[in-house]
Formats: structure tokens, sequence, C-alpha cells
């Protein structure tokens, strides 16, 4: 379920107003929201690798790597089509993790292994690991294009990948001098609806950056060091 973007900014505006800190313009809380969102997700895999090397939780839904992997569940993308040209060439689709590749082998799909570009030349070479349609391998060339052995392959390669959230955008119209909201022209947060506190938490702390009013980040900086105390408990 996603969080409502004019529910999220509509707080802002409300703490923002009741520490007579001023008004957050749309243009200023969409640069806000944006990075707040990016901040919030980038922090689902810190804390994944940091809980996962902790004692699990039996109950499910205490459990912090189980509900981080729910956050994180909703940006997944399964089997996406990877653009091959000729002789093996790939470009990945634009991704922030890149998951496990798969070659359609007659209607069988196998993965795609990943190798080092130092190991390419040791795969081919010998007998036993020279790829094939059945036990293919790629190389990463850049950050987005690949090379998939055999060359033969130019189409029926898939990925798994986790995706950014998209752009946020608190919309308006504008009457009589005055933004109001319009929810044709807005998107709201994808992020888990249980996020909604911490996107409004940071969103005011960096608003206080911004005008440079260190009461207000301080505020905001107290209620998110609460929010975390509260999920470590």
């Amino acid at each position: 379920m996603a969080i409502n973007v004019d529910t999220v900014y509509q707080r802002v505006l409300a703490l923002a107003d009741k520490e007579q800190r001023g008004y957050i313009t749309p243009q200023e809380f969409n640069l806000f929201a944006n990075q707040a969102q990016l901040d919030i997700f980038e922090q689902y895999f810190y804390d994944l690798n940091q809980f996962n090397r902790l004692p699990g939780n039996s109950t499910t839904y205490a459990d912090m790597v189980t509900l981080l992997n729910e956050k994180i569940d909703v940006f997944e993308k399964f089997r996406q089509d990877v653009t091959m040209g000729s002789n093996g060439a790939g470009t990945l689709p634009a991704n922030h993790k890149m998951g496990e590749l798969s070659y359609n082998n007659s209607g069988t799909y196998v993965k795609v292994e990943k190798i080092s570009q130092n190991e390419l030349n040791n795969y081919i070479n010998s007998p036993l690991t020279s790829p094939s349609t059945s036990r293919p391998i790629y190389i990463n060339t850049s950050a987005t294009a690949i090379q998939v052995y055999p060359t033969t392959i130019t189409s029926g390669v898939t990925c798994n990948y986790i995706a950014k959230p998209t752009d946020v955008n608190w919309g308006y119209t504008e009457i009589n001098g005055a933004a109001l909201y319009n929810s044709a022209s807005s998107t709201d947060f994808e992020l888990h609806a249980s996020e909604e506190k911490n996107l409004v938490i940071k969103i005011l702390a960096l608003a206080g950056i911004s005008i440079a009013d260190p009461n207000l980040y301080q505020i905001a900086a107290q209620e998110e060091i609460k929010e975390i105390q509260q999920e470590k408990q």
C-alpha cells in the first residue's frame, strides 16, 4: 500500500508551522521527499546485513529480517527482459541491485552464472567449464552492459533485480496564487505504509538543514532517535 504524498506534505507543513519555522514550498518538499525516500530505501540493505548477523526471532511479525524483506520485496522485479544484441552482448535494465540472470533454453530457464573477467579465459578454455546453452555464463563489461557466453545467445535472457522507488511528486494547481493539491499530477511514495512517520521526520530534518534552522533539524533528529530505539528494543 502506497503512502499518500499529500498526507505526508500536510503533516510536514503542520509540524513546521507549529514550530514557527516557515512554509515549505512544493518544490522544496518534492526535493526533500525524494531524498528522504531514497535514504530510507538505502538503509534497508544496511539494516538487513546487520540483522542477518543476529539470532532470529521466532515470531514472524517481530522478526526484523522478515520485516525488512517485506519492505524490499515490493521493489523486486522478476524475469525482466535483458536487451540482447549480436554476439551475446546485452544491456541490463536500470536497477538498484542486480539479482540472478536466467536463459530460456527451449522452455527451461537455466541460471546464467556470473564470473569475473579474470576467470573468463579459464572457463572458456576448460572442457569442464566451457559455456553452453545449458550452462551459460556472463561478465559485466560496464555498469549496465554484459557479455553472455556462448555468444550464440542473442535472446531469451531475463533478470531479477531490485528497482529504486519511483520519484515522488506533490502535484498542484495554482488558484489565486495558492497551490492546491492535484492528485492527477501527483506520485505517491512507494515505501511500505509503516514508513510514513520516518518520512515526515526525515523531510523535516532536510528542511531544517536547507533553511539553516538547527532547531527544526534537532526536533527531527530527536524523533528519529526515538524511532530507531523503538525498532531495536
